[in-house]
């Protein structure tokens, strides 16, 4: 029993021992880690200069406005990078109008690099406060000062009315244009009110002609069009409106 009772105290002496260097070690390195955070928080070769040109470099920004995405770590220069909570910033440059994808990574000691996706334009809206662009996915853009675009121009699109009923517009239009290929360039104006009746103006023998064109087939439709025009002009040569819906018949409409 004694020789029982004294391995016991033996073990217990050796698992106190061990709990005592475990704790050790735990303090040891958390202290190590508060001085590494600490260190790279307040260390001057970690600030993020806002005199360097160099110390925000952003990548991928064509069109939209470098002066937001900068808006985005206006409060962060002058203080450490590693104080910088990267995936807020991200959160917030995802919310610029140009922006589809961004990421934000610190790069060794005291830069950081934004990498940027952009929406790519695809028509103009016009809207009561003058025409922006507009997205596949029906993101309003405003238009940069210097670049030039030529989209058509696409009418029912409302400012105030879901992202989802924009793209929904906006995916009929793109429907049409893939329909109609190389006859497209002749398409100035796209009205998407309605995503199954859609209707257009186009360029026919120098006339800017209005065209229903429905729900489908548009290329089939315009192509009729234009093969039997100069016969359908000396009929109604008054006509600036033409039914192509349906199929075989032009109706024109004064």
């Amino acid at each position: 029993m004694a020789r029982e009772a004294k391995k016991s105290g033996g073990v217990r002496w050796r698992l106190w021992l061990g709990l005592a260097v475990a704790a050790s070690l735990c303090v040891s390195t958390g202290m190590a880690a508060w001085k590494v955070r600490r260190y790279a928080l307040t260390g001057a070769q970690f600030t993020l200069s806002a005199s360097r040109q160099d110390a925000l470099e952003i990548q991928g920004l064509t069109d939209g406005s470098r002066a937001k995405v900068r808006r985005v770590f206006a409060a962060d220069f002058g203080g450490s990078v590693f104080a910088i909570p990267l995936a807020e910033r991200r959160r917030r440059l995802l919310a610029i109008d140009w922006v589809e994808d961004a990421s934000v990574s610190r790069i060794w000691p005291d830069r950081l690099l934004v990498r940027i996706r952009e929406r790519r334009p695809v028509a103009f809206v016009p809207l009561r406060t003058g025409a922006v662009l507009i997205d596949a996915d029906g993101v309003l853009l405003e238009p940069p000062a210097r670049a030039q675009f030529a989209f058509p121009v696409l009418i029912g699109v409302r400012e105030d009315e879901p992202e989802a009923a924009r793209r929904e517009r906006v995916t009929a239009f793109l429907r049409f244009q893939k329909d109609m290929g190389y006859l497209a360039k002749d398409v100035s104006e796209v009205d998407v009110a309605n995503p199954d009746d859609l209707r257009i103006v186009a360029r026919v023998d120098n006339r800017a002609l209005g065209l229903l064109m429905g729900g489908g087939d548009f290329a089939r439709h315009y192509q009729n069009f234009l093969n039997h025009y100069a016969e359908t002009q000396k009929g109604s040569p008054e006509a600036g409106t033409f039914d192509l819906r349906w199929d075989g018949h032009i109706v024109a409409k004064r």
